[in-house]
């Protein structure tokens, strides 16, 4: 009886999944979708890609982990992910990070100084996002871009889906989250809860309350797929 104890004690510690949000809302909704299990850790990693990878990577070197997952609400872009919908990222870009110049923006693979995306399990993103529908949420997968500056015009908007037509929502901390795991080479996925639309800045649209439901509902499907 004790060895068995100990068995199913090491293989949740060896299946441990960290999920890091921005704010303390995220968190609980994330919490409450998985009704609490203990073998997700669920952490506020703060606002930004910064903050994210600093805090990702302290839980990191605090325990070990199988999986990380960035989890939040985000924009959406226009006739690509509607509000009260959810974008299952393929992959996560640090979209606006690289060279403006005289002839259009660099990346900083185009630049040769290091990478500006990471790309995602496939298998298991359309694992998961076959369950996630499989609990009634609208969802879909694509690009989800990690901006410094949250887009507050149709231009802008329109600037980042050209260079990145297959762009599904905008966030502010996926690329730390997956920078952070990706050092230790922990597998990273990332979710987003779409409470508005990418562009003009107008708060009395956001669906802030709606989206935080559907991060919870979606968020029970993690312990399903990780």
């Amino acid at each position: 009886m004790e060895d068995g104890l100990i068995v199913v004690k090491e293989f949740l510690s060896m299946n441990k999944v960290l999920i890091v949000t921005a704010v303390e809302a995220e968190k609980d909704a994330v919490k409450r979708g998985l009704d609490n299990n203990s073998r997700f850790e669920v952490i506020v990693g703060g606002v930004g890609l910064a903050e994210a990878a600093v805090s990702t990577a302290f839980a990191l070197s605090h325990s070990t982990f199988s999986t990380v997952i960035s989890a939040g609400i985000g924009g959406g872009f226009e006739n690509k992910a509607d509000v009260e919908s959810l974008v299952v990222a393929s992959d996560i870009r640090a979209v606006d990070m690289g060279s403006e110049t005289q002839t259009g923006f660099l990346s900083l693979e185009e630049l040769d100084l290091g990478t500006s995306k990471y790309d995602c399990d496939i298998t298991y993103v359309e694992k998961w996002r076959k369950q996630i529908e499989t609990f009634g949420v609208d969802v879909q997968t694509g690009s989800i871009l990690t901006t410094t500056t949250t887009t507050g015009t149709v231009q802008t908007a329109h600037k980042l889906l050209q260079r990145v037509p297959e762009a599904r929502a905008e966030a502010m901390e996926g690329f730390g989250v997956a920078a952070a795991a990706r050092r230790v080479s922990v597998p990273v996925y990332e979710m987003r809860a779409i409470s508005n639309v990418v562009g003009p800045r107008d708060r009395n649209e956001w669906k802030i309350k709606e989206a935080l439901a559907v991060l919870e509902k979606a968020s029970g499907t993690i312990q399903e797929v990780f």
